[in-house]
């Protein structure tokens, strides 16, 4: 919706109904059933005023048990068609929020890796869990109970005009105004309705940034920071619900002072008009048209309040519509689907930059061949984590190509290009879930005995038996039951069954504890046997094991060579890191074997 206060925007209702005529028999029925609502509820004081003028007011009582279950008979349907009307919209506004929220989630989990650094998640959670519920109201609680009152609407001024033009008069007269009040009732909420649900995405965001960085904000005392903050947001939240509760608070009395004027006149010239003989007003059409009146004004304070709900999930619905629409996927556009793709990687006068105004790798050219192990180091943000990213094609490079097996890497399917390469992070993810699964990542085709081997064969299965129920462990939400090497050991049997063809191990050894630290270096060197091995290095004892050692600066290879190459070239980028990072660790580990 481009214009924030427009009244009705058809074109996004046009493409909520695209997932509601899936449901094509559902959405008839409850059509039809708002119908029938509508005429049953108009229905029952019509037989009061029939009670009134026809029995009542000339002693008539013969067939007044036949009009009193006559009025049995519509409450009964009444409430039956209201019970189906109530629970078919419902579950209509379930299966298409289902629908829509499938859609969404499959679009997100294709988003490459630039739209998640721009992105908040609280703000995604939002959309995907809030939003939705918010779209489901617009069938349960907006769109069809407005056509139902509507319907009502329509019976009532039929009947009305067809008993007494004068009394309906006195009811149009007052219409209008109550109308206009409604009109400008839903114009100001809509403005409202935005606001509030940018205040909810932003405190949402708030929280899940703070909760899962708690650590941070306790270690360095933010407490006092992060609840003025949150006290800023939460009171920008409330003021915009303020709002809505600001024009509620006029509109509602407004239109019941005007309801309670038409009942007045009604009474007033109705009971004049009662009196002169010959008039066609009836006691009976008195208290009918009283009725009535409530019938056609009660809607309308309902309308205004329904198509709040409305309008908050048309809100919902163009945020969520907006993520379904955004382009940010990696081309998948790949011929190539191979299980044998070789380890052979070649990088040609590669660029990249994640802003255009910063170049991270600059005219890259390297070989590694298949089998080699190969040790990548250099200085914080010289653009060694980002090899991996164009390795793995969470991003892709502006200039240049990257080829593996011999093919350009946009030439493979990209499932099939990943389904060879298996990546260990310094910071491991696990889900809150068993140790088996975390391993397998749900895959009911990797057999157990296929994990358990696995496990003994780098060394790690008597860890994992070590813990209370082994396998079947649950490691609770991100790990936390764990340490941070046993997270490790966890991500390289993850990495070990996947067989891949590519090993790239990013920091992976940078923050491991000493008790795992053995079992790390010997799961490292059963992972990467045979393996084209890349390791972004941080440990020494990773360096002096590989076969080849690229040097990175400021975006470029500036040397390569074997451990003893390097450390020989006098002022050398390798010689100085070396000197600085890695020469004490050396001295370390000769006095600890002394």
């Amino acid at each position: 919706m481009n214009n924030k206060s427009a009244f009705f925007d058809t074109n996004l209702f046009k493409r909520l109904l695209d997932y509601v005529l899936v449901y094509k028999a559902i959405f008839v029925f409850v059509a039809i059933s708002a119908i029938l609502i509508s005429l049953f509820t108009t229905l029952t004081p019509y037989l009061i005023k029939i009670a009134v003028d026809d029995y009542l007011s000339v002693g008539k009582y013969d067939d007044f048990i036949f009009l009193i279950s006559l009025m049995a008979i519509n409450l009964i349907l009444t409430v039956v068609f209201m019970f189906l009307f109530s629970y078919y919209a419902n579950l209509l506004g379930q299966n298409v929020i289902y629908d829509i929220r499938v859609k969404l989630f499959r679009h997100i989990l294709d988003f490459r890796m630039r739209y998640f650094d721009n992105s908040s998640v609280g703000r995604l959670v939002t959309r995907a869990v809030n939003d939705m519920e918010t779209i489901a109201s617009i069938f349960s609680q907006g769109l069809f109970m407005i056509v139902a009152d509507l319907m009502q609407m329509l019976v009532v001024i039929i009947v009305m005009l067809v008993l007494s033009w004068k009394l309906s008069l006195i009811i149009f007269l007052i219409l209008p105004f109550i109308l206009l009040a409604t009109r400008k009732f839903q114009k100001s909420m809509k403005i409202a309705f935005n606001e509030v649900r940018s205040e909810v995405a932003n405190l949402n965001s708030f929280v899940q940034e703070r909760l899962t960085g708690m650590k941070i904000v306790q270690l360095f005392n933010r407490q006092k920071i992060e609840y003025d903050n949150f006290v800023g947001i939460n009171k920008k939240h409330k003021n915009a619900w303020l709002k809505t509760v600001w024009y509620n608070s006029i509109f509602f009395p407004i239109a019941e002072l005007s309801t309670s004027i038409t009942i007045g006149l009604i009474v007033w010239f109705g009971g004049i008009s009662a009196i002169v003989e010959g008039s066609s007003i009836t006691l009976g059409i008195i208290f009918l048209f009283i009725q009535l009146s409530q019938m056609l004004f009660r809607p309308l304070r309902q309308i205004a309040d329904k198509f709040n709900t409305l309008q908050m999930g048309m809100v919902a619905a163009n945020r969520i519509f907006k993520i379904i629409d955004t382009e940010s996927k990696i081309v998948d556009s790949g011929k190539y689907e191979s299980n044998l793709i070789d380890g052979n990687i070649s990088f040609k006068n590669v660029d990249f930059s994640y802003n255009q105004s910063e170049k991270v790798i600059k005219n890259l050219s390297f070989e590694i061949r298949n089998g080699e192990k190969i040790a990548i180091v250099g200085s914080t943000g010289s653009g060694k984590t980002t090899i991996i990213n164009l390795i793995t094609r969470f991003y892709d490079v502006q200039n240049g190509s990257i080829s593996i097996g011999g093919n350009n890497i946009k030439d493979y399917q990209l499932q099939s290009l990943r389904s060879k390469i298996s990546l260990v992070l310094q910071d491991v993810f696990l889900f809150a879930d068993t140790i088996l699964n975390n391993i397998t990542l749900f895959n009911k085709n990797i057999p157990f005995e296929h994990v358990k081997n696995a496990a003994k064969k780098i060394g790690i299965h008597e860890f994992i038996m070590s813990l209370p129920g082994g396998y079947n462990y649950n490691v609770k939400e991100r790990g936390v039951m764990l340490s941070q090497g046993q997270r490790q050991l966890i991500s390289f049997l993850r990495a070990y069954i996947k067989n891949p063809s590519i090993l790239i191990l990013d920091e992976a050894t940078s923050s491991i504890d000493s008790n795992s630290e053995e079992l790390i270096q010997n799961a490292i060197s059963k992972i990467t046997e045979n393996k084209t091995s890349i390791i972004i290095a941080h440990r020494l004892s990773t360096i002096l094991n590989s076969d080849r050692i690229f040097v990175m600066n400021d975006g470029e290879l500036v040397e390569s060579g074997s451990h003893k190459e390097l450390v020989k070239k006098k002022d050398g980028y390798y010689r100085n890191l070396y000197e600085i990072q890695f020469k004490n660790e050396e001295i370390n580990q000769v006095v600890s074997l002394t």
